[in-house]
């Protein structure tokens, strides 16, 4: 009991310290939004599509965020069902699609194998999957020599099943996310090797997973690197 006081005391400087970063991140889609206005009233042609999926994005970061906190701060522990990761990949890559085409960038459903549904808050693996997706979805245009293909994967490790985002880039591993973690408060941008944004949406991420007692971490899928999170399926929750 006293150790999820000790958590729940925490959660008001990292909260401030997650909310600084969407800040910073909302920054950008605010400013395309509003330079995509200002062209389309010269030229008479506005884009209305690109404004509408740019002005989503930013508010589902926020609506993500606002999840991420309400989780960490309940006090019970959170209401859980039996969840497909393949029906929940596939629904993150939906609400992503208009963003990846924002960006040049493919998605690609990868599910290697069958898998039974596994017990999480669902709602909560969407939106951290999402808020991820939208980070990598951004950050890939930046990186030289990379395909611009997100890849939305599960498969079974000796842990678990692995659901996370994956593409060619070598800048997807646990140095720069463990890097970032530490730079998060003294940084506009932590993830600086993946990203030249504040990379709010890996850490909205990681709060929601961590309020979920899950754990974002660094993962392969065949020959692509990517960033995940280890999940339990009802058969192996039953013989624990």
């Amino acid at each position: 009991m006293a150790h999820k006081q000790n958590e729940n005391e925490q959660v008001p400087v990292l909260s401030q310290q997650l909310l600084l970063s969407v800040v910073e991140e909302l920054k950008l889609p605010l400013l395309q939004v509003a330079r995509q206005a200002e062209q389309g009233q010269l030229s008479g042609q506005a884009n209305l599509g690109l404004m509408r999926s740019t002005a989503e994005a930013a508010l589902r970061l926020l609506d993500n965020y606002a999840l991420g906190v309400r989780l960490a701060l309940e006090p019970a522990p959170l209401a859980t069902e039996a969840v497909s990761v393949s029906s929940v990949l596939y629904d993150t890559g939906q609400q992503l699609d208009a963003l990846a085409k924002n960006y040049g960038v493919d998605l690609e459903l990868n599910i290697a194998g069958r898998f039974g549904p596994v017990l999480a808050h669902r709602q909560g693996l969407q939106a951290a999957l999402t808020s991820l997706g939208a980070a990598l979805i951004e950050a890939l245009p930046a990186q030289e020599g990379t395909q611009l293909k997100l890849h939305l994967a599960t498969h079974r490790s000796r842990y678990g099943i692995v659901a996370g985002l994956y593409a060619d880039t070598r800048q997807l591993s646990f140095e720069a996310l463990q890097r970032g973690r530490e730079l998060q408060r003294r940084s506009r941008q932590p993830l600086l090797s993946l990203t030249h944004t504040s990379g709010a949406g890996v850490f909205v991420a990681d709060t929601i997973l961590h309020a979920m007692n899950l754990s974002l971490r660094p993962s392969r899928h065949h020959n692509l690197y990517g960033l995940g999170t280890v999940l339990q399926s009802n058969n192996q929750l039953h013989l624990v």
